[in-house]
């Protein structure tokens, strides 16, 4: 083999390394940008597990004292409501001890009538309205029928009688009125035929 033959394979060869030598630097920076992003990413994401598992906290802190204030305030609530009626219970307690004195019922009446009154305007004040559904059409919303009763007087569906009062507290059914209601005989005696 010739020199100058011998000269070309060495500097080919020398090429070559060369060539694969910065091959193999550019693959390990390449494997160093890549470990280095890896860790960027990971350093992001226990970040974020951090603030994730803050706002869970905070959230947490949040319905407790959320459950806190809606119970002070519901036991608030119970409190002004019988701090009214504290009146109404002396005056009880009042018409309670004149009943030991013999034969003076208009008294006790008179007092148990005040007494009445006084709990009706409390209850008022605080939004309660008596249902009063007499010679009006039965709703199921606000009456309960219990009876019906055969009428020729009025129009079927018609309450008739109040058994025991409904209330309204604040537009929304508290206790519905418990009520008879017309029934027509003459629409029963159409339907048969």
């Amino acid at each position: 083999m010739s020199e100058k033959k011998k000269e070309r394979i060495l500097e080919s060869t020398d090429k070559k390394m060369k060539k694969s030598g910065k091959k193999e630097e550019k693959r390990k920076k390449e494997s160093i940008s890549l470990k280095d992003q890896l860790k960027k990413k990971e350093e992001e994401i226990a970040a974020h597990i951090n603030i994730l598992k803050h706002l869970q906290a905070e959230f947490e802190n949040y319905k407790k004292r959320i459950i806190r204030e809606q119970t002070g305030f519901l036991e608030f609530a119970s409190k002004g409501i019988i701090a009214k009626m504290l009146p109404v219970l002396d005056n009880f307690e009042r018409a309670l001890n004149s009943a030991h004195e013999p034969n003076d019922f208009e008294a006790f009446k008179k007092g148990v009538e005040m007494v009445y009154v006084q709990l009706v305007d409390i209850l008022s004040k605080e939004g309660l309205k008596v249902v009063d559904p007499v010679d009006k059409q039965f709703d199921p919303r606000e009456h309960e029928a219990i009876m019906q009763v055969e009428m020729n007087e009025c129009e079927e569906g018609t309450v008739i009688e109040v058994l025991q009062k409904g209330y309204l507290l604040k537009e929304k059914v508290l206790r519905p009125a418990v009520v008879k209601v017309a029934k027509n005989y003459k629409s029963e005696i159409k339907e048969d035929e």
